[in-house]
């Protein structure tokens, strides 16, 4: 006997889609053109004068010089730590997948005193490295750290399932051929887990840029050496620069939306694939 599933009013559905729109347009788009309103307030001209200002220059370059490092280094580990985790038992697999896991539940401000407590002046390793002379805490190296502490998760998180769900078949019937090692990550593995790995790619360089909480505690704060753009536009805003400070808040928010676009496009381009897949 088949079970008839009532249907849903049509009033009802349009009250939840209405309220859904609604609360979007309020806890994302309304912010999000209000940074660009009030970066153009006084004109173009104003906005652009914004980006010459050397402390902008040098917050840009720092921010785009750490994810350059940051976001590699995750990729490497992220697709070495699922392919370990995905292909492979052994024991404290649970563990890894804890510490994986970590950043996703600390403070990013948190993630930031650790590398304090570790390198700072008084921490486990500050006096011996102030005798050699070496500085980690408010300098590039300190803020890499905190970087990379926070943004480590987002490759690994998305290859891992992806990993995990298409087994182990492929490689196995390669090694079988008698393709090496080499050969089986460049021509099997790789090939089918493209697209999530620069979708968390993609996730992992977004949030290396918008850091600001675990950055803010290593930074020292110092204009045109250790601040990044997200910390250049809290020093901007505490000076009543509000132009110049939503100037540059405007171009975090267009890498934002360039990274949306991506996402939704790979989003997109992986879904045609998996249907076109199935039909054959």
């Amino acid at each position: 006997m088949r079970t008839m599933v009532p249907e849903k009013p049509k009033g009802f559905a349009w009250l939840v889609v209405g309220a859904a729109a609604l609360w979007m347009g309020l806890a994302i788009l309304l912010p999000l053109v209000s940074v660009f309103v009030e970066a153009f307030r006084q004109g173009a001209a104003a906005y652009f004068a914004s980006f010459q200002d050397p402390d902008a220059q040098a917050a840009i370059k720092l921010t785009l010089q750490v994810a350059l490092v940051a976001v590699p280094l995750n990729a490497l580990f992220g697709l070495a730590a699922a392919w370990l985790i995905a292909k492979f038992e052994f024991a404290g697999k649970g563990l890894l997948l804890t510490l994986i896991d970590l950043p996703f539940s600390l403070s990013p401000v948190i993630s930031g005193l650790v590398w304090v407590l570790v390198f700072g002046a008084n921490g486990w390793f500050g006096p011996l490295l102030d005798q050699l002379g070496v500085r980690i805490i408010f300098t590039y190296t300190g803020i890499l750290l905190a970087t990379i502490l926070v943004t480590f998760p987002f490759v690994a998180r998305e290859l891992i399932p992806l990993m995990q769900a298409q087994g182990t078949d492929e490689e196995t019937a390669a090694v079988t051929l008698g393709a090496g090692g080499r050969d089986i990550v460049w021509r099997v593995t790789l090939p089918n887990i493209a697209w999530a790995l620069v979708y968390g790619v993609l996730l992992c360089n977004a949030r290396a840029m918008g850091e600001f909480g675990a950055v803010s505690v290593v930074s020292g704060h110092i204009r045109g050496l250790t601040d990044t753009m997200p910390l250049h536009v809290e020093a901007l805003y505490n000076d009543y620069n509000f132009v110049a400070a939503f100037a540059v808040a405007s171009l975090l928010a267009g890498l934002a939306l360039v990274t949306l676009a991506v996402k939704t496009l790979l989003e997109w381009r992986f879904s045609s694939e998996l249907a076109s897949g199935a039909r054959r």
